[in-house]
């Protein structure tokens, strides 16, 4: 059996707890064959799924391999993350923070608008990409949703202004909020690859991404074009949504994409007639999946009625007067910064 044959087994090898092969993943560092036996080296950091792979290597090829580990290593030619990477498609944005999920409907991209108006409020020039490209929500949280694409004198794609950030979505592209887009994976790939190249960012200190949930073609397509200085992971503290997490921050582990935290939003819910506290989605799972993980945690969220109505309005919380919702935002950009500050100068 030569390498080819055996590079043509391993694609058919699922990552555990993922849609995604091996190969696809980039994790095979190397194939060899000694003295008549293959031998595959895997470049992953996470023991259990390591083990569980290598069981499965083991049964595939009915016990004639050698599977071996790397380590945190990475390969030289696999470009992920903040290694160096040739097909920068976004080399006017000093740092890239994408913002995801493990699964939707946890507030994502409410944490993506607040925290790119945080930034902004502390002086960086900002972006948001709205990468959800099958639920745009951006434009209507940052009110923006009456607007449409435009072009300037040197074709290129004009983004909407709000809040001190500058705005692109797919949303924009729509007549009505309730045109579906019935897009196969790689239509909704090139239109953000279009999104990153083809409109008229500016210099940027932050490129923020509301990426769609899971772990599909968008996620790695992202990876693999844009050097991420950092993954922001939001989740609820729920088992349900936490499940999906862990697979998420198992993939970002294993494609070299550094995770700058993770944020527990609709961590609990306060009365506001009572003031009684409610634990609706359980409790500390955010924290306890942090530390699981060697991550940091950078935050709860409260399920706070204000923060639904501002958002529904288009006015985020953290960009609004003195209230106590707009902490949670500035705090949650404060621990991000700090993870990120030392490499944004």
């Amino acid at each position: 059996m030569n390498n080819e044959k055996i590079l043509e087994k391993l694609s058919g090898v699922m990552y555990p707890g993922l849609d995604r092969s091996i190969t696809d993943l980039k994790i095979v560092d190397d194939i060899a064959i000694e003295h008549g036996t293959p031998v595959v080296i895997l470049s992953m950091q996470n023991d259990e799924a390591y083990e569980l792979l290598k069981e499965r290597l083991q049964d595939l090829f009915e016990g004639k391999i050698t599977v071996q580990r790397k380590g945190m290593a990475k390969k030289k030619d696999i470009h992920y993350g903040h290694t160096a990477n040739p097909n920068n498609r976004a080399p006017y944005a000093k740092r890239v923070i994408a913002v995801t999920s493990g699964k939707g409907g946890v507030g994502k991209s409410t944490v993506s608008a607040n925290l790119s108006v945080a930034l902004a409020q502390k002086g960086f020039k900002v972006g948001l990409l709205d990468a959800d490209v099958y639920g745009p929500n951006i434009p209507r949280m940052l009110g923006t949703a009456h607007e449409t694409l435009r072009w300037n004198d040197n074709d290129k794609i004009v983004p909407s202004e709000n809040f001190g950030i500058k705005i692109m979505s797919v949303g924009l592209t729509t007549p009505t909020s309730d045109t579906p887009l019935v897009w196969r994976s790689s239509v909704a790939v090139s239109a953000l690859i279009q999104f990153l190249e083809d409109v008229e960012w500016g210099e940027l200190d932050f490129l923020v991404i509301d990426m769609p949930p899971g772990t599909g073609d968008i996620q790695l397509t992202m990876a693999q074009e844009l050097p991420i200085t950092a993954g922001v992971i939001v989740t609820t503290p729920q088992p349900v949504a936490l499940d999906d997490v862990s697979r998420a921050i198992m993939m970002f582990k294993d494609i070299h994409v550094p995770i700058g935290g993770l944020v527990e939003n609709m961590s609990y819910f306060i009365a506001p007639d009572t003031g009684t506290r409610y634990d609706i989605f359980g409790t500390g799972g955010g924290e306890a999946t942090a530390e699981k993980y060697g991550i940091p945690f950078l935050g709860k969220i409260p399920l706070d009625m204000r923060i639904r109505e501002h958002s529904d309005m288009g006015t985020p919380p953290v960009a609004m007067g003195e209230t106590s919702q707009k902490v949670y935002y500035r705090s949650i950009a404060d621990r991000l910064l700090a993870q990120t500050i030392m490499t944004i100068y």
